[in-house]
């Protein structure tokens, strides 16, 4: 009787580690900013002149940064984007812009002369890189930057066959060991920022955690988007009666850097299954609208802002500065909310008619037609 009750404690034990197991969000790969399908409609729009699309391509095509025999500016012992390092701030978003947009035309021509140069300028870092000094912009460094290698990392790694996995692995452990520390601090610390700072940290941090399969990464960034006492959550940044954004008194550039990052962190969600885009009923999408709407011209309602550190409550009027000059975030969330869900947005279809085919931005993803016209 006691041998059968052993043996019965060891298959619920057994049983209850697979239940534990199944629990577990399995990532899906590649799956970061581009799903498998995604790829595959990238590379076929490059190669059709009449694609909708290939508007976009030809402007990542004339980039001197996505060329395979781009010429780096680094790699250095330390990076910063203020302080005493602050010299290597354009220099190093150059060598890390040049890798992402060589893993984009190795996607778009399979060239492998493009995915061998994206390589080997994180290489290089991974081999030089010691620290990046805990100055006030170090949050925004490893955002911005990180979101970049960790996207290189994924599609090689799942697109790119004849990969050195080595070479790979030592590139993830200068993200591990040198950038995601710096956002680990971030999100210890109390809320003390302007609101785009939030997201530009958590879609690197989601990416990262996708590339790694770490589950508890995974919630923790969406937890922040969703919940954080922070300025950077969606019910913090964005009003849900108006669309008016924490920064819109501001300045423009920094509203829609921070709506940009929004979009990245929902779209990044929605390719692992999850639908922030959808959170406090669609509201990024009202933030879009608020912002694309006032950046037309066209007038908007205005209400001084309680932000959650208490340091930028002083807002008594929409700015205009930089009015009317438009970051490429639109092509995005646009065809989440209206080709995907059907909803509309005629202020944001504006934008994207006045503006063309979608450029690229060092702080975001860039050329919209071509990464997400179309992507399901």
């Amino acid at each position: 009787m006691k041998k059968l009750q052993s043996l019965y404690l060891i298959v619920y034990f057994l049983f209850f580690l697979s239940s534990v197991s199944f629990a577990q969000k399995k990532f899906i790969h590649p799956g970061i900013l581009f799903s498998s399908s995604d790829l595959l409609r990238i590379h076929h729009t490059a190669q059709d002149k009449n694609s909708a699309g290939y508007a976009s391509f030809q402007l990542l095509k004339d980039n001197p940064l996505a060329s395979s025999d781009y010429k780096m500016k680094g790699p250095f012992k330390v990076i910063s984007r203020d302080g005493e390092f602050g010299n290597t701030k354009s220099r190093m978003e150059a060598d890390f812009s040049a890798a992402y947009l060589n893993s984009l035309m190795w996607v778009a021509t399979h060239d492998q002369k493009h995915a061998e140069r994206a390589i080997a300028i994180l290489l290089s870092y991974a081999d030089s890189l010691q620290r990046i000094p805990a100055t006030n912009d170090a949050p925004l460094l490893v955002g911005l930057e990180g979101i970049k290698i960790v996207n290189v990392l994924e599609i090689l790694k799942y697109d790119f066959k004849t990969v050195d996995p080595k070479k790979l692995e030592q590139i993830a452990r200068m993200v591990t060991g040198i950038f995601l520390p710096v956002c680990e601090q971030f999100y210890a610390s109390p809320a003390y920022t302007n609101g785009n700072w939030g997201p530009i940290v958590t879609k690197f941090y989601l990416s990262a955690a996708i590339y790694l399969d770490n589950q508890k990464m995974y919630d923790k960034a969406v937890r922040f988007y969703l919940h954080a006492n922070d300025n950077g959550t969606i019910a913090n940044y964005v009003d849900g009666k108006s669309g008016q954004i924490q920064e819109s008194g501001r300045d423009q550039s920094h509203s829609q850097l921070g709506i940009g990052a929004m979009a990245t962190v929902c779209e990044i969600a929605w390719k692992q299954g999850n639908d922030l885009y959808g959170a406090l009923d669609n509201r990024l999408l009202k933030g879009f609208e608020y912002t694309a709407s006032y950046n037309l011209g066209n007038e908007v309602p205005f209400k001084t802002w309680k932000d959650i550190t208490g340091k930028y409550s002083e807002w008594t009027q929409i700015s205009t500065a930089g009015r009317g000059r438009f970051i490429p975030i639109y092509q995005m969330v646009y065809n989440h909310y209206v080709r995907r869900k059907g909803l509309s947005m005629p202020f944001t279809q504006q934008v994207i008619a006045k503006t063309g085919a979608e450029d690229y931005d060092r702080d975001q993803p860039g050329f919209g037609d071509l990464l997400y016209l179309g992507s399901k």
